[in-house]
């Protein structure tokens, strides 16, 4: 299938963190940072957007130097280097209560997201360690979550059961209609925010903040909450371990995230200018 001509200049990049930039053990590669620093050389900006929070995102904001803008919560949160915030979309008090009480009732963990804090009623329940090993920071354990669905940016539902999580999502996905964003972040995180916090509407948000025009910014992502990041951008690119539905709705695919793919698609296809393939081509790394 023939592919769009792109020919537009390239003024910012926005990228994916989890699955994208970092690799499976949350590691950030040399060859990562180095093509991000050459971006700056070449005097494109760079932002991140992720489902993690703001504070989660410090080790990548100092390593890469970040000087313009993140967006936590998949565009929940929309913060400085330095972590002041700019913009926030809240979950509705009502709408949070709605989503908790339905989690619990499937069956799966709850965490809540709440001004800084990641809270959480079981220590010891599924991906807590690998989480904190992601965020940076350790949980608050509380014994329930009443006092916070006025301060709730982000509620996750967590399972490792695929069809628990599945039968979720479209329950409140049908309960919820337009009053919040649910989507899956990992195969085991189902993701509850504002329904403008969704990295589509981020994508915008941040190309406002940065002011570059949508058209002329480059985004990489892995998951299903990167396919609206994918639709409001001018170049996008799917990493070599996203799902088949999230790479066909990129205009590109690169390496994986565990082979350095976001490294080589910034040298490729933004930096070295390679983008007349036929879409949905595979770089080579």
């Amino acid at each position: 299938m023939s592919g769009r001509a792109f020919r537009t200049t390239v003024a910012a990049v926005v990228s994916d963190v989890d699955g994208t930039l970092v690799r499976s053990d949350k590691s950030l590669t040399e060859r990562t940072v180095a093509s991000v620093v050459k971006l700056g050389d070449a005097g494109i900006a760079f932002a991140i957007v992720s489902s993690r929070p703001p504070r989660g995102l410090k080790m990548l904001i100092e390593r890469l130097g970040i000087t313009t803008f993140v967006a936590g919560f998949n565009g929940g949160l929309i913060a400085r280097p330095d972590l002041s915030i700019v913009a926030r979309h809240l979950i509705a008090p009502l709408v949070a209560a709605e989503a908790i009480a339905a989690i619990e009732g499937a069956g799966a963990d709850t965490w809540v997201f709440a001004g800084q804090d990641w809270c959480i009623r079981h220590p010891s329940g599924p991906h807590v360690d690998l989480e904190k090993r992601t965020v940076g920071f350790d949980p608050v354990i509380v014994s329930d979550f009443s006092s916070l669905v006025c301060a709730a940016a982000k509620i996750v539902a967590v399972s490792d059961d695929a069809a628990l999580l599945a039968h979720l999502q479209n329950d409140l996905r049908n309960v919820l209609d337009a009053d919040a964003n649910v989507s899956r972040s990992q195969a085991y995180y189902l993701d509850i925010t504002h329904q403008r916090a969704n990295k589509g509407d981020a994508l915008l948000e941040l190309s406002r903040l940065m002011k570059v025009s949508p058209s002329h910014v480059a985004v990489l992502g892995d998951g299903e909450n990167d396919v609206p990041l994918f639709a409001q951008s001018g170049l996008s690119i799917a990493m070599g371990n996203a799902a088949p539905g999230v790479a066909q709705a990129a205009d590109f695919i690169t390496g994986t995230n565990d082979a350095d793919g976001a490294a080589a698609a910034l040298d490729w296809f933004v930096l070295g200018g390679r983008r007349e393939a036929m879409r949905g081509r595979a770089m080579a790394s």
